[in-house]
């Protein structure tokens, strides 16, 4: 079973930045095509980049240009760099499998982007 744990959200002010790291609890988590998604109130799940094992990455085009995602295969890690943050960013971002896994969903990390 695969654990994945989400961190680094919180509350920031439009134009700022964050980088969310999501820690897979196996090694074999090196292999998987790795997604970022997030959920706002009262929306659907929705896959914000993906990044295969080889580093070729995806994007939404609601984020494209503001996002980068990244892996360190060594640290069973995958990152979401945010930058010129805007409120609409404003989810609970989780990381899975691309595509996702039901059992795979974590607790997610929120990030509030207000002024």
């Amino acid at each position: 079973q695969v654990q994945l744990v989400e961190s680094g959200g919180g509350l920031v002010q439009p134009g700022g930045s964050l980088r969310l790291s999501c820690a897979a609890s196996r090694t074999i988590f090196r292999f998987y095509v790795m997604g970022w998604y997030r959920q706002a109130p009262g929306k659907q799940r929705e896959l914000v980049a993906h990044i295969t094992s080889g580093g070729s990455t995806n994007y939404a085009d609601s984020v494209k240009g503001r996002c980068t995602i990244s892996r360190d295969g060594a640290k069973n890690t995958v990152y979401l760099e945010m930058n010129n943050l805007k409120p609409e960013d404003s989810a609970v971002y989780y990381c899975n499998k691309y595509p996702a896994v039901d059992d795979y969903w974590g607790q997610g990390t929120q990030v509030t982007v207000s002024a």
